[in-house]
């Protein structure tokens, strides 16, 4: 072997290494996305329009508003500080049979989360349960679970790739008799951590229901997705979901996170 060829060779070789130690651990990557999803600024609330269409283009809209607190007080990923308790409240104002509906997340750190449905028209407030996470959220491709956030624990994660943009995450459910999907591969930005797209696979490996991030704008320093849709490959359907006054540390107190306040909305944060 010549000396340059030698050279050229140990050069490619020192190359790879230094990429493969730039490329940060799959537990990094995965908190860094859950932060930048779900835990950016101390609270945070936004209007949100979705549009709903069916298999036979038949469309349907919801409009509501989503209020979020946290507990932490820092935005920290070493060590996982930034999480935490958390808490979401997620009011309806249209169409009129949704008109006040109130959706209300208690997040936890080890257990189940805590949520609850007040149904208006019924006046009843309705514990869901924790085997209805993964179900419908309001008639939408999307599921409680997604608006709230799927804890870390539940599965299994594996950087499978990389490319100029993108870690490439394989996500394993730890007990698979809980989800309806065998796995999920997540596209995370190498620079925002924003998961630009998610691909889930049934128990019998096909490609079942795919979710894109269409649009991400820079809000008071956070990259936020402000437009996303999710098809369900099965159905047909598909459902677009459209952020707008998205607004960062606006100071909303705890004590909206209660049945007070699913029965009677604060009207002047939902302005």
């Amino acid at each position: 072997m010549k000396l340059t060829q030698f050279v050229f060779g140990l050069s490619i070789m020192l190359a790879s290494s230094l990429a493969l130690a730039e490329t940060p651990s799959v537990d990094k990557i995965i908190h860094s996305t859950n932060y930048a999803s779900y835990y950016q600024g101390q609270d945070g609330k936004a209007k949100v329009k979705m549009t709903i269409t069916d298999a036979q283009k038949r469309v349907r809209t919801r409009e509501f508003t989503i209020l979020r607190r946290d507990t932490p007080t820092t935005d920290e990923i070493k060590n996982h500080a930034y999480e935490g308790e958390q808490k979401m409240y997620v009011y309806f104002n249209r169409p009129a049979d949704v008109n006040k509906m109130v959706f209300m997340v208690l997040k936890k750190m080890s257990g189940d989360d805590d949520r609850w449905l007040y149904l208006p028209a019924l006046d009843l407030v309705k514990r869901i349960a924790a085997t209805d996470k993964r179900t419908s959220f309001v008639g939408s491709d999307f599921l409680y679970e997604d608006v709230s956030g799927r804890s870390l624990l539940a599965d299994k994660h594996v950087l499978i790739s990389t490319d100029d943009n993108y870690y490439i995450v394989e996500n394993t459910p730890v007990d698979a008799s809980l989800v309806e999907f065998s796995k999920y591969i997540m596209y995370i930005h190498k620079t925002s951590f924003l998961p630009i797209q998610t691909e889930y696979f049934d128990k019998q490996g096909a490609k079942s229901k795919v979710y894109t991030a269409l649009a991400v704008d820079t809000i008071q320093g956070h990259p936020t997705i402000t437009k996303a849709e999710v098809k369900n490959l099965k159905t047909g359907s598909s459902t677009v979901m459209e952020y707008s006054s998205v607004k960062y540390d606006v100071g909303i107190p705890d004590e909206i996170f209660s049945e007070r306040f699913l029965r009677k909305a604060p009207r002047k944060l939902l302005r």
